[in-house]
């Protein structure tokens, strides 16, 4: 039987994209390999939305191609494939494949027309895509991705997404039902819904607060999540869901890029900082003690010394549990190229650098009052130093554990017991008073 390598890059979207990848291939007779020695069929799903992803991409691509024998296929899927499109062939003469999002069913073809010396694109869209026929090829495991809205209809000026993954299309709510049902059958019991932003889902006929409350009661499934909403779309129908849904955990990433109202305005970004911290207000009213992480970029054009302290101030105001910062990486094609004010890359990690240490800050002060205090954590697997169990709270707070394998995929209660600001460390409470696992 032929066999596939598939290496994948980039955000949760691209990991359910490669289940898709992989389910297709598998129908058409492929078996997966770990090894891209043994492989037939080398695939790398990509992300395109900063350059360093690119050049990461660009750099595996050329080791790969070392393991090409004759009849091989090399190929780069997803979204860096989307965006260059035809010119990657021309730029890497071993490629043989490059296939956006909306391509995937093209794979099998594509890989036998090229094993037969005939190279090729597939970067149209096509906004009827939802692979709704194609079982996606999913590891077990008590966790699951499950898409629900692809493409973006946001036009944020330093965003390639557009332009990579199309224009917003929801599936509908039945189709997500019953593929959430689906992975509950085989195990799982915790699933994140996946989409540009997620909460603006609708599909014509109902909203992400009705796929909330219809995911949540699918029988077996125990912890919702979803990744990445927009802060204008949580209206109020929304946060009563999150709130009488119990299987909604109380975490959202909530990406804010900046807390300068000036840079918000040249991102295109539909909100001011006082409606985001007027957001970030209705979320802990309705759901106390929600958990918040969110996205910030410095260093995007024009940003002032002011500006950048504007982000920090909003770092502090909010307490974020963490945040993912970057600099400010320009993309051919968005908008925020022709913005001429750039600031220098110094000046840019000097920023970022500043950034880090006050979220990091603000985190440990959070965490640290959190030790002691008990938690339902979902036990997911070995930790990646030691002996120990990773697990996560509901907060999405990772918090490693002692105890035997057969805990994985199961929930316990346990007491956190200590923290390094970012992880901690728990003792379950079996082991504490002999309480029985749930």
């Amino acid at each position: 039987m032929p066999r596939v390598y598939l290496e994948t890059y980039g955000c949760q979207m691209n990991v359910a994209d490669s289940e898709l990848m992989l389910g297709l291939l598998g129908a058409d007779g492929y078996v997966r390999t770990e090894d891209p020695a043994e492989a037939d069929v080398m695939l790398v799903n990509t992300c395109a939305v900063r350059d360093h992803a690119e050049q990461r991409v660009l750099g595996r691509v050329g080791e790969l191609k070392r393991h090409k024998r004759p009849g091989d296929v090399l190929g780069v899927v997803g979204c860096m494939a989307q965006r260059l499109g035809p010119k990657l062939l021309e730029r890497v003469p071993q490629v043989d494949l490059v296939i956006g999002p909306d391509g995937y069913r093209s794979l099998p073809e594509l890989i036998a027309r090229a094993r037969s010396g005939t190279r090729a694109a597939d970067v149209e869209f096509r906004g009827w895509e939802h692979y709704e026929d194609v079982p996606p090829a999913r590891g077990a495991g008590a966790s699951a991705f499950v898409t629900v809205q692809r493409g973006c209809d946001y036009r944020c000026t330093f965003c390639i997404v557009p332009m990579t993954r199309g224009p917003e299309r929801s599936r509908k709510l039945a189709d997500v039902v019953r593929e959430v049902a689906a992975v509950a059958a085989r195990g799982a019991t915790e699933v994140t819904l996946l989409g540009q932003t997620v909460n603006s889902f609708d599909d014509g006929t109902h909203d992400f607060a009705a796929l909330l409350r219809a995911v949540g009661a699918v029988a077996g499934i125990r912890r919702v999540r979803f990744t990445s909403p927009y802060p204008t779309d949580f209206t109020a129908l929304v946060l009563t869901a999150m709130a009488e849904t119990p299987a909604v955990c109380e975490h959202v990433h909530l990406p804010a890029q900046s807390g300068s109202n000036r840079t918000l305005k040249r991102m295109l970004r539909r909100y001011t900082r006082e409606r985001y911290l007027e957001v970030v207000a209705e979320l802990r009213q309705a759901i106390p003690g929600i958990a918040l992480t969110t996205d910030l970029i410095v260093g995007f054009p024009g940003e002032t010394e002011e500006d950048f302290q504007e982000t920090v101030t909003l770092v502090e105001a909010v307490g974020f549990d963490d945040a993912y910062t970057f600099k400010f990486s320009p993309r051919e094609g968005t908008p925020a190229v022709r913005i001429k004010e750039s600031v220098p890359d110094d000046v840019a990690a000097a920023r970022l650098e500043r950034l880090i240490a006050v979220v990091r800050g603000v985190a440990r002060a959070k965490n640290a009052r959190l030790v002691g205090t008990t938690h339902e954590v979902l036990v997911e697997g070995q930790a990646k130093r030691g002996d120990l169990l990773q697990s996560r709270t509901r907060t999405n707070k990772v918090a490693l554990v002692a105890g035997p394998a057969e805990w994985i995929g199961t929930y316990r209660r346990v007491r956190l017991t200590g923290t390094t600001g970012s992880t901690f460390t728990a003792l379950p409470l079996e082991a504490e008073q002999g309480v029985a696992a749930w």
